[in-house]
């Protein structure tokens, strides 16, 4: 009985710990929820600093309850899109670690899997303002206890892309930002701005465009829009339908992978503005004068150190490509190619790069390239990663002929040129075999100017 009375009052602090401990968490349904269908409910998850893996279930109403709810930091809103099989996004809790690893902040996770789980994806749809409408709200209440607009970003994949419009319009477009990760299509597309994300719903609205041909909206909706890869078929994607539901959803779910990169700094995709995709992979778009000593944007969550030179230009259409896997990002070079073949050649160059044991590959093969005696020709060289000197270069030609005899390809002059650090090496007089690869060891350029 005397052990039993010290060790009771040890119990019921362990038990109150215990109950303090409780983390809420994303709701999990299923297909059957799915057939069934959903009726909408909103659930808040808050995720700080103080409790990074725990999530706290908010009030929408009575924020009083929360401590650790600070609203002199930045609060960042995380809002999902479409689940057709009721299950949790993989990505959220790598999302809300890597941004509380930036910043300071308060991150909400919208959870609105009710009424986005239902095999009828136009309920789906429906639901969206109904959920923006209850965003909304909740967002009037932080200003209430002091919260500035200006200091909320709403980060929406697919149909959370849309959501966050409507609530950034719903709040007269003072948002301080909204970043939309490849926004939906079906049933966006061709609809006026208040049926959709626009770049008037905030202060900045940034877009990345990963599905433009499936699941994602195909033209630009903010002050700045991204399209990776041209927006299309990304690097790594299944190709046939055989491949199962990898097939549907590989591409659109890509656009949240390429933002986690942008997140953790492993590396950073330039993005260069351009009209077409073709425009950009032909090398035509590859002056970043216009942006000063910044360069062209950077991809991502650090896309706002260009903030004020985007929001005067209006909107821009940028591209970049990738790799299959992360580290996505790639490394931008301009090549120029001078032949002294008495006959026009046509065919793909693959330009590798050496240094210390380490090789990054570029192939030039988005089109047949046209080479003519005496007269440069520049190509765009995307490489796989970015190396810090160039110690050795192999180059090889190919024509793409599988039946006519073999070319040969007299460079007068190669030239590289890294976009970023203006490094230039040269090599001259050349001889490449076709589909023999060539390996030397480039020289500074003799050329004065750039």
């Amino acid at each position: 009985m005397f052990l039993w009375q010290y060790l009771t009052p040890l119990l019921l602090i362990a038990v109150q710990i215990c109950k303090a401990q409780k983390c809420d968490e994303f709701t999990d349904l299923n297909l059957g929820h799915s057939f069934i269908g959903t009726n909408i409910r909103i659930r808040l998850l808050l995720y700080t600093r103080e409790n990074g893996t725990c999530g706290t279930l908010m009030s929408h109403t009575d924020l009083s309850a929360y401590p650790q709810f600070n609203l002199s930091r930045p609060t960042t809103f995380v809002i999902h899109g479409y689940r057709p099989t009721g299950s949790p996004p993989v990505w959220l809790g790598s999302i809300t670690e890597l941004l509380l690893a930036r910043e300071d902040l308060n991150i909400i996770v919208v959870d609105w899997n009710y009424g986005a789980a239902n095999v009828n994806y136009f309920k789906a749809v429906e639901n969206t303002k109904r959920a923006a409408a209850n965003l909304t709200a909740f967002i009037e209440t932080m200003q209430g206890h002091g919260a500035s607009l200006s200091s909320i970003h709403l980060i929406g994949v697919s149909l959370g892309a849309h959501i966050s419009g409507f609530v950034g319009a719903n709040l007269n477009g003072l948002i301080g930002r909204i970043t939309g990760l490849d926004p939906a299509g079906p049933q966006f597309t061709g609809t006026p701005a208040e049926d959709r994300l626009d770049s008037t719903d905030a202060k900045f609205v940034d877009v990345l465009h990963t599905d433009i041909d499936a699941l994602g909206f195909r033209e630009p909706l903010g002050h700045i829009d991204f399209y990776a890869n041209g927006g299309t078929d990304q690097p790594g994607c299944p190709k046939t339908i055989f491949s199962g539901g990898a097939y549907f959803k590989c591409d659109h779910q890509r656009s949240v992978l390429l933002y986690l990169e942008s997140l953790n700094r492993t590396c950073a995709s330039r993005a260069f503005p351009c009209s077409t995709y073709n425009d950009f992979l032909d090398g035509n778009c590859l002056n970043c004068d216009q942006f000063g000593a910044a360069g062209c944007p950077v991809f991502g969550y650090d896309v706002t150190r260009w903030k004020d030179i985007l929001q005067k230009r209006g909107q821009t259409k940028t591209f970049f490509t990738t790799n299959a896997n992360s580290p996505f990002c790639m490394s931008s070079y301009r090549v120029d190619v001078m032949i002294w073949n008495k006959d026009v050649r046509w065919g793909y160059i693959t330009v590798k790069l050496h240094y210390n044991g380490t090789e990054a590959v570029a192939t030039i093969d988005h089109k047949s390239s046209k080479f003519q005696k005496f007269k440069e020709t520049r190509l765009f060289a995307q490489f796989d990663k970015d190396i810090p000197s160039v110690d050795k270069v192999s180059l090889k030609f190919s024509t793409g002929n599988v039946f006519k005899p073999k070319y040969k390809l007299r460079v007068l002059r190669f030239r590289l040129t890294h976009l970023e650090r203006k490094e230039r090496l040269c090599r001259y007089d050349i001889l490449l075999e076709e589909k023999s690869e060539v390996t030397f060891r480039p020289i500074p350029c003799e050329e004065s100017n750039f």
